[in-house]
């Protein structure tokens, strides 16, 4: 009530104050049904990308499995396409009497068959049949070393797209090469002057228990992939070694296998022989006719198609399958390795044990892991070829792959050893077995010198790298590595065999004494200049040919402008015709229709 009207005035009651207590608690309830559902929100996307990961991890299996697949049907296609030609290479044995000849030849074999399993056996085979020798036979099994080596150097070109992953890659498919090459070159002039893996294993062979067991079975990864490669085609591989052994009925034979089950119904006939000049007569059994009986189950087992027509058609969808598949696995790849866990798996592959003992077993302890997944794939080339891409990405380091592709050359005379001892004619055991002996201890050897000291290690990877480099610059470096290394050189030492064995050798001499000279020159070069003559500091004395491949490269330019614009003037050509026709068309119509009427 106020004191001077005597008026009551009316004020309104306050809001009982909330304690403090129960802000908390409305405040801790807010924020635990925010984090609830920020749990629930990550462990959603957890889930997402669980399921993503592990349809991502199939289909890269998939991938895999239809790339290793297409690189069988590949190789089938060579087989098809050179293979009567590798048959009919080494059926003169006096080219084999040079063992640089015979080095070539193995090249040569071992590129047309895609397969060293392939070019070993017909060596063993051509052995076997006293064709040639063991001792004539080893410079051929170093050939096949280099050989196989040739599917991955053509896998590396499925990344030509990106600069970067593409000098990755073919340096990693090179360096198998330039281990190959620089093991031949040391270890083929050591056996030609001592003999060494010729007698090593003819005294392991004379004094081991070895015998061949028929129910040994080497078949590991092509029980999953012969269901697939053997629909789409089978070959008779016996045919190539009838060829190589001169078989006059094999001359016309398909590779290409048509018949699954069939029986030669026999005759006898009487065979009159002169013994001692005294004629004999005796009973021979004799093949009267082919009674054929199943067909194969192959897109190719009705057709009448020659075996080269057949080999091209493979090769062009084995290469297209396989490109595709090379593409998108290095995109999977990318999609997989994003964020942290590129760096997580690049520090997980290219890790090194702790300590320095660690440190130095890391290398042998991959040669070992290479070996052993070769083994299980079964081909030095699936797996160098699987290889390719992920240096490539940058996820195993050059120096990384170089022991794994050393195991990897390991890994696939394990499956030739394997496969000697699994040879069921005795007769051929010995031979085989030597063979494939002499093929293990040629990569050993190689491996020894190649690989445990430092200096020597850094060679074929600093090669290898050389060779990325200049693919980085030159693009169509690649192809012409491919046709100079594994077709032309190889062909032109064989044909220069055919004139005489001396001219190789001359050949092979010069080509060495000059790589030498090269090399030392560059290495002074480079790290003491002041020790060579002035004009010798660098290469600008030379001409512009001799010292770089800019030469080469503006005339691959100038052809790829040249049919540029043959293209263009042909478009344009095209155009034109079509222009002049559409307007004749026109001034026909002006000519069909009436007068106008004037009026």
């Amino acid at each position: 009530m106020s004191s001077d009207t005597g008026e009551y005035t009316l004020v309104p009651l306050a809001e009982p104050e909330k304690s403090s207590d129960e802000g908390v608690r409305v405040n801790g309830s807010n924020e635990k049904t925010e984090s609830s559902e920020k749990l629930e929100s990550v462990q959603k996307c957890n889930t997402t990308c669980c399921v993503i990961n592990f349809l991502k991890t199939i289909l890269l299996l998939f991938l895999l499995y239809l790339f290793i697949c297409s690189l069988g049907v590949m190789g089938s296609a060579f087989t098809l396409i050179g293979g009567s030609t590798a048959g009919k290479t080494i059926v003169n044995s006096e080219i084999m009497n040079n063992p640089i000849s015979a080095l070539m030849v193995g090249v040569l074999i071992t590129v047309l068959v895609q397969s060293s399993s392939t070019s070993t056996s017909l060596i063993v085979t051509m052995v076997a049949a006293d064709l040639i020798k063991v001792r004539q036979a080893i410079p051929m099994v170093m050939g096949a070393n280099i050989g196989t080596s040739i599917t991955n150097t053509i896998v590396s070109i499925g990344q030509v797209t990106n600069l970067k992953r593409f000098k990755k890659a073919f340096a990693g498919a090179t360096v198998h090469d330039c281990f190959n090459w620089l093991s031949v070159l040391v270890l083929l002039p050591v056996e030609v002057a001592t003999g060494y893996l010729y007698r090593l294993t003819g005294e392991i062979v004379g004094n081991t228990n070895a015998k061949a067991n028929e129910k040994l079975k080497v078949d590991f990864l092509k029980i999953i992939t012969k269901p697939l490669t053997k629909s789409i085609i089978q070959l008779d591989k016996g045919v190539i070694a009838k060829i190589a052994l001169g078989e006059t009925d094999s001359q016309n034979m398909s590779l290409v296998k048509r018949w699954c089950d069939k029986e030669d119904v026999m005759m006898e006939i009487n065979v009159t022989e002169s013994i001692n000049g005294t004629n004999v007569t005796n009973l021979m059994e004799v093949t009267n006719y082919t009674n054929y009986i199943e067909r194969c189950d192959h897109l190719f087992s009705h057709s009448t198609m020659s075996d080269t027509v057949i080999g091209g058609i493979l090769l062009a969808i084995s290469l297209t399958i396989m490109m595709i598949c090379l593409v998108s696995i290095v995109k999977l790849l990318q999609s997989m390795l994003k964020g942290g866990v590129d760096r997580i798996v690049k520090k997980v592959v290219n890790a090194k044990l702790p300590g320095k003992v660690g440190k130095c077993l890391t290398g042998y302890i991959t040669i070992l892991v290479g070996a052993g997944l070769t083994m299980l794939l079964q081909s030095s080339s699936i797996f160098t070829s699987a290889l390719t891409p992920l240096v490539g990405l940058g996820v195993v380091d050059l120096k990384r792959a170089y022991p794994l592709t050393l195991g990897a050359n390991i890994g696939t005379t394990m499956t030739g050893l394997l496969a000697a001892l699994a040879n069921a004619d005795a007769r051929h055991f010995e031979e085989a077995l030597q063979i494939a002996l002499c093929h293990f201890f040629f990569n050993i050897s190689g491996i020894l010198i190649w690989f445990p000291i430092p200096f020597l290690r850094k060679i074929p990877i600093s090669a290898a790298k050389k060779l990325g480099e200049i693919t980085a610059k030159y693009r169509w470096f690649p192809l012409f590595y491919l046709a100079f290394m594994f077709f032309a050189l190889p062909g032109l030492v064989f044909a220069l065999s055919l004139a005489g064995w001396i001219y190789p050798v001359i050949f092979a001499g010069i080509v060495l004494t000059l790589t030498i000279i090269i090399v030392v020159i560059n290495q002074l070069q480079k790290k003491a200049p002041q020790y060579l003559p002035r004009k010798l500091r660098n290469w600008e004395f030379l001409p512009q040919w001799m010292r770089s491949l800019e030469w080469l490269d503006n005339c691959m330019g100038r052809m790829s402008c040249l049919s540029r614009c043959c293209c263009k003037k042909l478009s344009r050509e095209a155009e034109g015709e079509s222009g002049q026709e559409e307007h004749t068309q026109d001034e026909k119509e002006e000519t069909k229709l009436p007068n106008h009427i004037t009026y």
